[in-house]
């Protein structure tokens, strides 16, 4: 049996990693053969799992937690993908925290099944506005100094490092940003891309499809900081169902855009922060809406919205947020609450969860 590539895919909250992948996978269909996704995450309900199905993609999901620690659940989901679906390349992200998956998944997958899969490069996303944390300007974004320390781990790890949102800079500002990474991380090759506007995909395809992984001995340095940086995070996922009491037709984006800001200035008034809030809402019939929030200083960003009115709508919301778990709870319900009265609707909840890494019973 033939072996099929396997690409995981790196990068902090925000990067870009998900539409990086699907527009690789919609590239990589027609050029090179069938490419599946893997969307992995802590938690469940997420919304990279919807965003990438409306896409067409071959799309599976690992929740709950890492793949690091999954390995099993891991082997299995590629062999379904190689035997069920046809995929001849899989790529899976990790949390945007996440450090280690070099040892923990490459490492492992080297060492025990040689026979079935061969390694891509270990792929690092990178966005510009988080790149600045690290760069000489040292540019102060509202987030902790333990989660720049998870940026510089992230980049360690990589076997190819892609700047992601070119599209959002001037010439100069890309060939500072690439010059930077280039001495950050000597000997690592750089690429630019918008995943977004599609732009330097096919040279990214190409390189992924064409080298493999040199499979460095990485491991993280410091247990204590890296425990440190995680604590400072809580995960948040929410599934809902939303109508209009009169049963009236209204514009969905107007709720979504305002609920994301109710919970955007109860973030502010608390001092707290969001690395990443993603929300996707749908009406059916293929019209959706999927938002993204980077921080509390930053404007919502739009992958797609509903292109009209509806009476009602199915909401997932993932947050990343340096916030207190009971305090982003209280938060995200005092907002949803407001929305419903400032709209007339019905709200049901399915599943809600919030969990910090240093809760206890965790």
């Amino acid at each position: 049996m033939s072996k099929i590539q396997f690409m995981v895919v790196s990068g902090f909250l925000g990067a870009g990693k998900t539409t990086t992948m699907i527009a690789l996978a919609e590239h990589m269909n027609k050029a090179f053969g069938e490419t599946a996704i893997i969307a992995n995450d802590m938690g469940a309900n997420l919304v990279d799992t919807s965003l990438t199905q409306t896409s067409g993609c071959t799309v599976t999901e690992i929740a709950n937690g890492c793949i690091c620690y999954q390995m099993d659940n891991v082997v299995d989901q590629l062999r379904r993908l190689r035997d069920k679906d046809g995929a001849v390349f899989v790529m899976s992200d990790i949390p945007g925290c996440g450090v280690g998956a070099l040892d923990h998944v490459y490492h492992t997958l080297a060492k025990d099944h040689a026979d079935e899969f061969e390694l891509a490069p270990f792929t690092v996303i990178v966005d510009p506005e988080r790149l600045r944390m690290i760069m000489p300007e040292k540019a102060d974004i509202n987030l902790p100094e333990e989660l720049v320390y998870l940026l510089k781990l992230q980049l360690e790890e990589a076997d190819l490092v892609v700047l992601n949102k070119c599209d959002l800079l001037s010439e100069d500002d890309v060939s500072r940003y690439v010059d930077f990474l280039k001495s950050a991380v000597p000997d690592v090759p750089v690429m630019c891309i918008s995943a977004r506007e599609k732009t330097g995909i096919a040279e990214l395809a190409s390189f992924i499809t064409t080298h493999q992984t040199a499979l460095k001995n990485f491991s993280v340095r410091n247990d204590h900081e890296f425990e440190q940086a995680e604590a400072k995070l809580t995960w948040y996922n929410r599934r809902m169902f939303m109508k209009t009491l009169s049963g009236d037709k209204i514009d969905m984006n107007t709720v979504v855009d305002d609920l994301i800001e109710e919970i955007r200035m109860g973030l502010i008034e608390r001092k707290r922060n969001v690395p990443h809030l993603k929300t996707f809402a749908t009406s059916g019939n293929g019209d959706f809406n999927k938002a993204s929030l980077i921080g509390v200083d930053y404007d919502i960003e739009y992958e797609q919205q509903f292109l009209r009115d509806h009476k009602n709508m199915r909401m997932i919301i993932n947050a990343r947020a340096v916030c207190e778990s009971r305090v982003l709870a209280r938060i995200v319900d005092d907002a949803t609450d407001e929305i419903c009265d400032r709209y007339g609707l019905d709200c049901q909840v399915f599943f809600t969860e919030c969990f910090g890494m240093a809760d206890e019973g965790r």
